[in-house]
C-alpha cells in the first residue's frame, strides 16, 4: 500500500497505525534516505506500544531497547556489513517472539533477515511531505 504523509506528525500517526497491528515477533524493515522520516515512524509505533521514554535515533547506539506493553527493538543497520556484525548487536536474541523489532536501513542486511518481515519504503517529497509503501499488512488506514 502506498501512503503520503504532511508532516513528521502524519509520519508518526501512520507509524502507531501500523504498530497497533502488529503482533510480538513482528518484524519491521524501515528504508529510505536520511531524512525521510525513519525514526519519526519508528516514534509512532513506540508511543502505539505504551513507550513513555523519548525514541531517538539508534545511529550511533546500533540497538535501543523501549518497554511498553510490547518491548520495541529499535536498531540502526547502516554501518552492519555481515552475520558477524548482526551476531554483535544480540539481534538474534530478539526474535524470540516477546517484542518487536524495527530496523533502520534494513536493505543493508536484508539477506539475513527472517522471511515475511514487514517493508517499509519512505521518499521525501519536499519539507515534510513523504511517500511512504508498507509491504506485508492489509491497508492501515
Amino acid at each position: 500500500m502506498e501512503y503520503r504523509t504532511h508532516s513528521p506528525a502524519e509520519t508518526r500517526a501512520l507509524g502507531a497505525a501500523l504498530a497497533r497491528r502488529l503482533t510480538p515477533g513482528a518484524v519491521v524493515g524501515l528504508n529510505g534516505p536520511l531524512g525521510a522520516g525513519k525514526t519519526a515512524f519508528v516514534q509512532g509505533m513506540a508511543e502505539a506500544l505504551g513507550v513513555e521514554e523519548p525514541v531517538v535515533s539508534p545511529t550511533f547506539a546500533i540497538l535501543c531497547v523501549y518497554e511498553g506493553a510490547v518491548q520495541l527493538v529499535h536498531m540502526d543497520a547502516y554501518r552492519l556489513e555481515d552475520a558477524d556484525d548482526l551476531e554483535s548487536t544480540g539481534f538474534y536474541d530478539f526474535l524470540d517472539g516477546r517484542s518487536i523489532l524495527a530496523i533502520e536501513w534494513s536493505d543493508h542486511i536484508a539477506p539475513l533477515l527472517p522471511e515475511g518481515i514487514i517493508r517499509v519504503a519512505m521518499a521525501p517529497l519536499g519539507e515534510t511531505n513523504r511517500i511512504i509503501h508498507i509491504e506485508g499488512v492489509d491497508k492501515l488506514c
